[in-house]
């Protein structure tokens, strides 16, 4: 080795020596990544099992430095250390719970559940498509049950005591040959609503027959009413039920999305999920092998639809429904996005799958340094940024705003 190239070798070695002496957690999180690139040559559902039985076994890092303070929101009441968490349909069963939740999410949501278990759809039915960061999939709420599941949630509550690190949602679907689904949608909520911190009901999952028609206006108002008439009915003990959250699709009419926003506003929907996967297929997506498999498709080519969508529903709701933005989110400036556009939290998923558990710790730093790049002091302050004018890096917190009026309220 000629002496130039053997110094620059040994300073970068002695280079990344500091650089982890004074993070080894992220010495881990490193290695863990680099390991996933190894599984991940593998087919996508196997891919996905085993880090699910590596999360199980506890293979995985935690994260316990310390998270931005500015990162601190507030939503339902509860206080979220960071507003990134999971997205539902990574642990479909409840399996890796607290393992999400050390890896750095604040919160993480399991599911679709369904009353009885379930197969799915027949294999293959997960798609990488690593050139376009995206995923398509048709699982077809593949799950155990709610018997099964909520005696691991159950199982989870009692262990993590009276001051959780972080928070449980519990996201729940219909049996694929039901044909009362709002019925299914109470059993759910019967059997998991005492250990949830929020409730959420899929309507929006494309892989499932006619689960998206109950998004409209006149299905949606019958479902909701009947699941919260269910949620209410259960003993609380003088406690607050955990909210309930609607997940909606990306493939909206205008007039889907004035609907959907006069039914939250009308019963009192507590939040919602914008969006679950997208049926649609952009030329560059399609052109690719496998890119015109039938599922939905997240990742990438879901940030600015879903986005849109989003936007479109913080306005229709008028700043009043909390919302989670979900798809595409793979770096702080997407999340620094979707809370713009009206999301007060945000969920990943595909990001984690292509690049492993370091991207959750990246998204927070980055959207921390949004926040103070444009001289917000908190998360809240900064939902729906979009809606009251100002440039990018020129945000406008004029209290006279009726949107900003809303988000105090």
């Amino acid at each position: 080795m000629k002496p130039k190239s053997y110094a620059r070798s040994v300073g970068a070695v002695a280079g990344l020596a500091v650089h982890y002496r004074k993070d080894p957690t992220q010495l881990l999180f490193d290695a863990s990544t680099q390991a996933g690139r190894v599984v991940r040559l593998l087919d996508g559902e196997t891919s996905h099992e085993l880090g699910i039985l590596a999360m199980k076994l506890g293979l995985m890092p935690k994260d316990s430095r310390p998270d931005p303070e500015i990162l601190k929101t507030t939503v339902w009441g509860k206080m979220f250390s960071t507003p990134v968490g999971l997205a539902a349909g990574f642990d479909k069963n409840g399996e890796a719970i607290q393992c999400a939740l050390d890896l750095g999410f604040s919160f993480t949501e399991i599911g679709s559940v369904t009353p009885l278990p379930q197969p799915g759809n027949p294999k293959p039915r997960v798609f990488r498509l690593v050139d376009a960061g995206a995923v398509i999939n048709r699982y077809g709420f593949n799950n155990d049950g709610v018997d099964a599941v909520g005696q691991r949630v159950k199982d989870f509550q009692a262990r993590r005591g009276p001051n959780p690190k972080g928070w449980l949602g519990i996201n729940l679907g219909k049996n694929k040959t039901t044909e009362d689904a709002a019925a299914d949608y109470c059993i759910g909520v019967a059997k998991l609503a005492p250990f949830a911190d929020y409730l959420v009901i899929n309507v929006s999952s494309p892989n499932t027959p006619g689960l998206r028609a109950l998004q409209g206006r006149k299905q949606l108002a019958s479902l909701v009413s009947r699941v919260l008439q269910q949620r209410d009915a259960l003993d609380w003990a003088g406690q607050p039920p955990p909210p309930l959250l609607i997940k909606i699709a990306p493939d909206l009419t205008a007039q889907d999305k004035e609907d959907i926003a006069a039914v939250a506003l009308d019963l009192g929907v507590e939040g919602l999920i914008v969006s679950n996967t997208t049926i649609e297929r952009p030329p560059e997506v399609a052109a690719l092998p496998g890119g015109a498999e039938a599922g939905g498709l997240s990742g990438a080519p879901l940030f600015e639809p879903s986005t849109a969508v989003l936007r479109d529903m913080y306005r229709l709701t008028r700043g009043q429904v909390p919302i989670v933005g979900v798809g595409g989110v793979a770096t702080g400036e997407q999340a620094y996005a979707k809370v713009r556009a009206g999301a007060s939290l945000v969920q990943l998923y595909t990001s984690l799958a292509l690049e492993g558990p370091a991207v959750i710790r990246k998204v927070k730093l980055e959207l921390a340094a949004c926040l103070e790049r444009d001289g917000f002091a908190s998360v809240a302050e900064a939902v729906g940024a979009d809606h009251r004018g100002g440039t990018d890096h020129e945000p406008s917190k004029s209290n006279s705003s009726w949107f900003w009026y809303f988000q105090r309220a």
